[in-house]
């Protein structure tokens, strides 16, 4: 076990106290120059504060915050995100060294512990009012850092600030004032996982308070009196000595991505914190560029060359087939194809797929640019039909006038959508054109990999990388057959982390160790995939094959999504059988995948069953999508999963979800129901140039089998919904570039 020493320093003088609390409050009601002038920190919780108090502000918009930091015998890493402009949600992993353990050779143990945090800001700070915050700390886990504040925050000047609050439980610890709301029950946890929302507010309350002063563009002293009594830490088995109640520190930020702490804590110890930051709104690379979009080709005037507007060209022998190869070449920049192409003479309807550009609205827009460079100048109508996995997902209809109009007015964003028709794929025109040589469509790619395991009982973290081959040969329009395989290189996620006890669970997820110990080559996904549409708003999905590293079988899908609503409802049904962990074809199940803790291997050589979930999903707006699942789970039981995502125009998308299913506390294990955090990065925001590749990641707790649900591609919703009517207006912004 790793052990580390810190510096000790003599305690700080604690006179003062009385006067210094005081002037913080006093200085809150001081007029101030209107809304603060300088960006708000965060404290080593990770959290927006002070150093080890929080503060009242809130972080920009849309903000995402990792930190890491330590001091004494703890370390803190906390990945927060400023929800919406009020709200922020904080997740975190603690880690205290050298605590005494109750069982095991080892008299010493490093304590790991997760929690979430919920920020509400009730107050935003004007010139006369401070920024007031409403916090709750470790809301649902075992409550080693159980706590609750109101925090107010005033800049007194653009570079300095005040803060003064009032905490409860852990925050309450020292100095108490008095319990306002009566004493705070005991916690009994159990297996954490469950709201404290009996210990809310509740019991001593105690005040804290601090200064923040921007000496320039990059330093920041701070300091503050904190009201945390470190109880755990020094009581229960003193692990530093609190001398004080008194914090300084140091920051240092150069950049805007960044910022470095150094702190003089409680009178003895030394802190250290690292800080990430990043807005998805604002990308590093400035945003996405490309090759420059053909410019709208004007029609001649019709009353002085009405030659031109002829439409006798439609009965033309090899008019479709040079219109669509004219059109196919002046989209092969963007790497959109032409699935087909119709006309009349006075309307065009083409059926594209985008391969490159991030941004439907986008691709869109460039079509209808390429076409009107390319259709005589009778067809005024042009009618744009994306396919999203081989289905009409939408269509969108662009007059040719209204491009020709538009193309340099002042609000041309505004404009245009205000005139184009966004509609389901109804109606279609007959193909008259298409490519006879599209299909079949082969791809392949060979790139490194990442895996990631996080919170196994006895490491916080752990990973594999290597590479990963991918092929794909689309044999039709919604019809794919693709896998791909990867070779293990190095990692460590063949270290066996501690086994659950079991109850009566099958290891649908728990055996995930075993996965990444035997299989080093993994045929990690084979399927063929089909794709249809069996009516304007219904879309439909069969996959059969390997569907995931677990698991083979089949899965079938049903959505029904109109283009213009924000709601839609699902249904999927599955039928699938565990893989072997060796990675091959097999799925025989070996006998060591039933080892537990305390209990032998055994168990059944194969597993096999039918899970299924109905899905109702909405679009709130702004970005932000709620999602519920109720069904049968591959562990057998049924419950529900509740999702809420907050999805950026440009690709990002984090949100959490919490699933609960007819298992007992006992029986699913440490968190007493699954839950966790997802990220998507798309790689055009951090790259600055059009893909539609995206790393995805979650951060739930490992080895957990309640709640398990297969992890397929090519869901439904997800798949069409970025070319129905919500979304597109919402990157509608790209459709002249």
């Amino acid at each position: 076990m790793r052990r580390f020493t810190f510096l000790s320093i003599k305690p700080f003088n604690r006179s003062g106290l009385l006067v210094g609390a005081t002037a913080c409050l006093a200085a809150l009601t001081l007029p101030s120059p209107g809304g603060s002038q300088t960006a708000p920190s965060l404290n080593m919780y990770g959290a927006t504060g002070l150093i080890d108090m929080p503060s009242g502000e809130a972080q920009p918009d849309g903000q995402v915050s990792a930190t890491t930091s330590y001091f004494g015998a703890s370390s803190r890493t906390t990945l927060t995100f400023q929800i919406s402009p009020r709200i922020s949600a904080s997740f975190r992993f603690l880690g205290i060294r050298n605590l005494e353990a109750s069982t095991g050779p080892d008299p010493f143990v490093t304590y790991y512990d997760r929690s979430f945090d919920f920020r509400f800001r009730l107050l935003e700070e004007t010139a006369s009012l401070p920024a007031l915050t409403l916090g709750i700390q470790d809301l649902a886990g075992t409550g080693v850092l159980s706590s609750e504040y109101l925090a107010a925050t005033k800049s007194i000047t653009p570079e300095f600030k005040v803060t003064a609050g009032l905490g409860w439980g852990r925050l309450g610890s020292k100095g108490s004032i008095g319990a306002p709301f009566g004493a705070r029950p005991k916690l009994d946890f159990g297996l954490g996982g469950d709201f404290n929302a009996g210990q809310w507010f509740r019991g001593p309350a105690a005040p804290f308070g601090g200064v923040e002063w921007k000496i320039s563009d990059a330093w920041t002293l701070k300091g503050e009196y904190s009201s945390d009594a470190y109880i755990t830490e020094t009581q229960t088995r003193p692990l530093f000595d609190r001398k004080s109640s008194f914090n300084f520190g140091v920051e240092y930020q150069p950049s805007d991505y960044y910022r470095l702490g150094a702190y003089y804590m409680y009178g003895s110890e030394i802190g250290i914190s690292g800080q990430l930051f990043f807005n998805p709104k604002r990308s590093p690379a400035g945003g996405v560029s490309g090759p420059a979009p053909n410019p709208i080709n004007p029609r001649p005037d019709l009353a002085r060359n009405p030659g031109d507007w002829a439409t006798e060209w439609v009965a033309q022998d090899g008019a479709a087939e040079i219109l669509r190869d004219n059109l196919a070449e002046r989209l092969k920049q963007d790497r959109i194809s032409v699935e087909s192409l119709s006309f009349t003479a006075t309307t065009a309807q083409v059926r594209i797929q985008s391969a490159a550009l991030d941004s439907n609205a986008q691709a869109i827009g460039r079509t209808a640019r390429a076409l009107s460079n390319v259709m005589p100048a009778s067809v005024e109508r042009f009618e744009i039909i994306p396919l999203a996995a081989g289905m009409e997902a939408s269509k969108v209809v662009v007059l040719r006038s209204d491009l020709e109009a538009l193309e340099f007015a002042p609000d041309m964003i505004n404009q245009m959508r205000a005139k184009a028709e966004i509609s389901d794929a109804s109606g279609v025109m007959p193909r008259l054109a298409t490519d006879p040589d599209l299909y079949p469509v082969f791809a392949w790619s060979l790139a490194p990999y990442t895996r990631f395991r996080y919170f196994d009982l006895n490491e916080p973290f752990k990973a594999d990388v290597g590479l990963r081959a991918k092929a794909s040969l689309e044999i039709a329009p919604g019809l794919m057959l693709s896998g791909s395989v990867t070779q293990r290189l190095a990692g460590n996620l063949d270290d066996k982390p501690v086994i659950p006890s079991r109850a009566r669970l099958h290891p649908v997820r728990s055996a995930v160790y075993y996965y990444g110990a035997e299989g080093d080559t993994t045929l990690e996904r084979l399927t063929l995939n089909w794709n249809a549409k069996l009516s304007p708003t219904v879309y439909s999905r069969v996959t059969v094959g390997y569907l995931e590293e677990m698991y083979g079988g089949v899965s079938t899908e049903v959505l029904w999504k109109p283009v213009g609503s924000r709601f839609a409802l699902g249904a999927e049904l599955n039928y699938v059988k565990q893989r072997n962990p060796d990675g091959g074809f097999s799925f025989k199940l070996p006998a060591s995948m039933y080892e537990t803790k305390g209990n032998p291997a055994s168990g059944p050589s194969s597993y096999s069953i039918a899970t299924g979930h109905l899905s109702v999903y909405y679009a709130f707006g702004d970005g932000y999508l709620g999602q519920l699942d109720v069904g049968r789970y591959l562990a057998g039981d049924v419950g529900a999963t509740l999702s809420l995502d907050r999805e950026f125009a440009n690709g990002w998308k984090i949100g959490g979800f919490m699933t609960k299913t007819n298992v007992f506390s006992s029986d699913f294990g440490s968190g007493s129901f699954d839950k966790g955090i997802r990220v998507t990065l798309p790689f055009a925001w951090l790259l600055g140039k059009p893909t539609q590749t995206k790393a995805e990641t979650t951060l739930r707790p490992f080895g957990r089998d309640g709640g398990g649900r297969l992890d397929v591609e090519g869901r439904l919703y997800d798949t069409v919904r970025k070319y129905h009517e919500n979304d597109l207006n919402s990157e509608f912004g790209r459709f002249w570039k």
